[in-house]
């Protein structure tokens, strides 16, 4: 797995190493200062996305470490990018680490999907006053109303799903024995087999109940995970400003949230993996309508997406390949 893994991302690497490369070149061009602080906000982000997934597994009853789910957390956005599965491939390496550590993989794998609804709320509060900014300037268009109806019905469905397991595990194991049954049927002319079981699904609706029944009556436990997904879009929204401190690009709170409102929307709601190539051009696009001269947006940019996306992509690959090693020393020794 290792190996495959570490392929995967040595190509990836190699047919972007363009950008790589343009990323390095631009870092040159700014003030170093500002940008080394920007790397360190991008390291207490991460820290803090871990955070956010330890105090969530804390409330439905995981009593995880800390220092293991920072490096967990940085390897699930690795495999993400790398292996691309609608977010799948993050869920199996929680699920995968609940196995060798001894709890239920159903329970982390709610916890990564009770954080990743934390993270969307979280980011609605920016996206609300970003769009308002647009609108204001008269820039507000189609796109970004439709991105953004796509990542409320996106929000609206994990809501719902995690609400019929908080009430029933039977309702649960029904709906995704439904969706079980539908991806398995448009996958059955290509693969002639069910891809998906529903025997499974039913014990991972019973599991994840069991999970989410932690939090029933106790909705106070649900403040702390709300605000640090709304820290969490704070420091990105910090590095953005570093950013066009390192350049020496002036800015105003307007066009700072409204620019990273949008890119932050389409690394949503884009097709490719974290938003590669979408966000890129929506951010630089944003910030030009928002009266950032275009050379300045697209170096701004650059130099953005270099912390938040290649670094912890680095971050990531060592974090996954720690990981998996470790694993593989445990099972040694247990041998």
């Amino acid at each position: 797995m290792l190996v495959g893994v570490i392929s995967l991302a040595t190509i990836y690497i190699i047919l972007r190493i363009a950008e790589v490369q343009q990323i390095a070149d631009t870092f040159q061009k700014g003030d170093w200062r500002f940008i080394a602080l920007a790397i360190i906000v991008s390291a207490v982000w991460m820290v803090n996305v871990a955070f956010s997934y330890w105090v969530v597994f804390r409330e439905l009853g995981v009593n995880e470490r800390l220092d293991h789910l920072i490096p967990v957390s940085a390897a699930a956005f690795f495999v993400n990018v790398i292996a691309p599965s609608v977010g799948m491939s993050g869920l199996a390496v929680f699920a995968g680490e609940a196995r060798k550590r001894g709890y239920s993989p159903a329970r982390a794998t709610t916890a990564s999907v009770l954080v990743l609804l934390f993270d969307y709320l979280g980011f609605f509060c920016f996206l609300v006053l970003g769009l308002l900014v647009l609108f204001r300037r008269n820039h507000l268009t189609s796109l970004e109303i439709g991105a953004s109806t796509i990542l409320l019905c996106s929000t609206f469905v994990i809501g719902y799903l995690l609400v019929i397991g908080m009430r029933s595990a039977k309702s649960l194991g029904n709906v995704l024995a439904w969706m079980t049954r539908k991806v398995n049927r448009i996958l059955w002319p290509f693969i002639h087999r069910d891809y998906l079981s529903e025997a499974r699904a039913y014990l991972f609706a019973q599991d994840t109940s069991d999970a989410l029944n932690e939090l029933r009556g106790k909705p106070k436990n649900l403040i702390p995970p709300a605000i640090l997904a709304v820290i969490n879009k704070a420091f990105l929204l910090l590095i953005l400003l570093l950013m066009f401190l390192a350049f020496n690009v002036p800015v105003t709170l307007g066009p700072l949230i409204g620019g990273f409102s949008i890119g932050y929307l389409f690394l949503i709601v884009s097709p490719t993996p974290a938003g590669l190539g979408f966000v890129e051009g929506g951010l630089t696009l944003a910030l030009t309508t928002l009266n950032v001269p275009i050379g300045a947006a697209a170096v701004i940019t650059l130099a953005y997406r270099g912390v938040t996306f290649w670094l912890p992509l680095l971050v990531g690959m060592i974090s996954f390949r720690y990981i998996i090693n470790k694993g593989n020393i445990a099972e040694a020794g247990t041998g």
